[in-house]
């Protein structure tokens, strides 16, 4: 490879972190995914990328997102053994940049350049260019992000929306939240919309219908939802599907989000073709004298299984461009 500039970028997960050269158009090549826990450091791993890549007499600027709060130069990984110091990585792996985002970040930056390809949309509307994009995903918790543009670029604000407070909406919904009030000190959206969430709500319908069900996981009640082998499991996926329609419209009320309010996160893109037919899109609709505004706004899952590596492709790429 040539001794020119390399754009080096990572998602690095609690499991996997995938590694890859970013390209100028946004491609990434040259992706590995590696096993974290056949390393015993962040440093380790990225130097034997760069090694079996031969890049290592290149200029590297790097972008690395990551599953755990970045604000401090020392990063504590959530569900993996890695302590490290920003600058001591920079300086040992001989960096010319190294930027760390959260890894939600980098989903929120890899969306404006999704193509037809990497999403499905749910429902009406239409996008309009320019406007501001929120993102939500259910998986272990319920991450929430916008990107909004200013002067030509992307930029993101997240924040911890997943938390807010839960708002039922009909009969159900408030013995659910009654169920969890019992558990709970606050009951969050995230306790619905998670896969925790998917339990939470087979618990809390298997209470309200004293039905004796056995306790299953998320993935048992999904299976078992999906093939209507079980009523309680069918409903609480519709459930999930409403309450997620809910959340998703006062995320679009929050930002005006005319480019599009977009699901993300591990649960949603295995079941599209229920979430097509269920009531996600005319709760995200139903915000009564608002029911107008939120009609023209479209809805999407997000297919793509690399977002958040292609995200920090997308950032890096501005940040390089902001230096000139």
């Amino acid at each position: 490879m040539n001794q020119a500039t390399i754009n080096l970028v990572a998602d690095i997960g609690g499991t996997n972190i995938r590694l890859g050269i970013a390209r100028a158009n946004g491609e990434v090549n040259e992706l590995t995914v590696y096993q974290c826990r056949e390393f015993n450091s962040l440093q380790a791993v990225v130097r034997h990328y760069i090694e079996e890549n031969h890049i290592s007499n290149n200029t590297i600027n790097a972008c690395f997102a990551i599953a755990c709060p970045v604000d401090n130069d020392i990063i504590q990984m959530t569900n993996l053994p890695w302590k490290f110091s920003v600058s001591e990585i920079k300086q040992e792996l001989k960096l010319n940049k190294l930027l760390l985002i959260n890894d939600y970040t980098a989903i929120a930056y890899a969306v404006p350049y999704l193509n037809d390809d990497q999403k499905v949309q749910i429902g009406e509307g239409s996008v309009i260019a320019n406007k501001p994009i929120s993102i939500c995903g259910p998986g272990t918790g319920l991450g929430v992000s916008n990107v909004v543009p200013v002067n030509n670029n992307w930029y993101a604000i997240s924040g911890e929306g997943g938390h807010v407070d839960f708002a039922p909406i009909d009969a159900i919904e408030v013995k659910i939240f009654e169920f969890l009030d019992k558990k709970y000190p606050h009951v969050s959206y995230e306790q619905l919309l998670s896969g925790l969430g998917i339990e939470q709500i087979y618990q809390a319908l298997n209470d309200i219908y004293q039905a004796e069900l056995p306790t299953r996981t998320a993935n048992q009640i999904s299976e078992l939802g999906l093939s209507g082998d079980c009523r309680i499991c069918h409903q609480t996926l519709q459930q999930f599907c409403k309450i997620l329609g809910s959340f998703a419209g006062n995320l679009a009320l929050t930002m005006s989000s005319f480019g599009g309010v977009y699901i993300a996160g591990g649960i949603v893109p295995r079941f599209i073709e229920f979430f097509k037919q269920s009531e996600f899109r005319s709760r995200f609709e139903s915000k009564g004298r608002l029911s107008s505004f939120n009609h023209t706004i479209p809805t999407f899952v997000i297919t793509e299984s690399q977002p958040g590596i292609l995200g920090a492709s997308a950032y890096l790429r501005q940040h390089n461009k902001e230096e000139l």
